[in-house]
């Protein structure tokens, strides 16, 4: 289904659904029943029924026997190989951007990740998380590096809110982060991958302790 067959309010569902995604209001195996998301949304099932198929195509949602659409659950190993595209997607881009970000850029970072550390662990921290990362990932000035994290960060919705709603990985987060924007700053490639990939092993090691902590099978055990 491409976007240009999609109806406005097809659109709209699919943004919201992706919303509850990333929120975690919406977990793997839950339900996706049309009805009952059409009389929330206040529409129609059809644009319901559109946006649960753009889910599907980008790998969120599966449909099970007896059960129909459900959000995807993802097995210790997917989520290894997720966080190891991570780190080879993100160390890549913080290495570009160590080559290519623009003084104004390199401002915008630092802000953000002020902003981050001083704020309150939750819902505005983890949105400034993204945007640090959406705003360095811009800085590396890599169209086909944006279109594949992007690919990637939609089934990183499936994990639910970022580990950054601790608050000692917060704080450890926003350290990391300046230890990339140094390394950037000082045009140094390899060191600006080095800190990416430690940043991105230690939200994976937060990651792996919070889904023990909800006790969360890990199948390869």
């Amino acid at each position: 289904m491409t976007e240009d067959s999609d109806t406005p309010q097809g659109q709209s569902a699919y943004r919201r659904l992706l919303a509850e995604i990333r929120a975690g209001h919406l977990i793997p195996g839950a339900r996706l029943r049309e009805t009952e998301l059409a009389e929330r949304f206040g529409i129609s099932r059809t644009p319901i029924r559109e946006a649960i198929r753009q889910l599907e195509a980008d790998g969120l949602v599966t449909h099970q026997a007896r059960q129909g659409a459900t959000i995807r659950r993802l097995d210790y190993a997917e989520v290894l190989e997720l966080y190891e595209m991570r780190l080879v997607l993100e160390g890549t881009a913080a290495r570009l951007a160590a080559r290519m970000a623009q003084r104004v850029e390199l401002n915008e970072l630092t802000e953000i990740n002020d902003a981050l550390a001083g704020a309150t662990p939750g819902a505005a921290a983890q949105e400034l998380n993204r945007q640090f990362h959406r705003t360095l990932l811009d800085a590396a000035r890599n169209r086909f590096l944006v279109k594949t994290m992007s690919a990637l960060q939609k089934t990183l919705l499936i994990l639910g809110p970022t580990t950054l709603s601790e608050t000692e990985r917060h704080e450890s987060a926003a350290i990391e982060h300046r230890a990339v924007i140094e390394a950037i700053a000082a045009h140094d490639g390899d060191r600006a991958e080095a800190a990416m990939r430690a940043h991105v092993e230690a939200a994976l090691n937060a990651r792996v302790r919070g889904m023990r902590g909800r006790e969360i099978p890990l199948e390869d055990e």
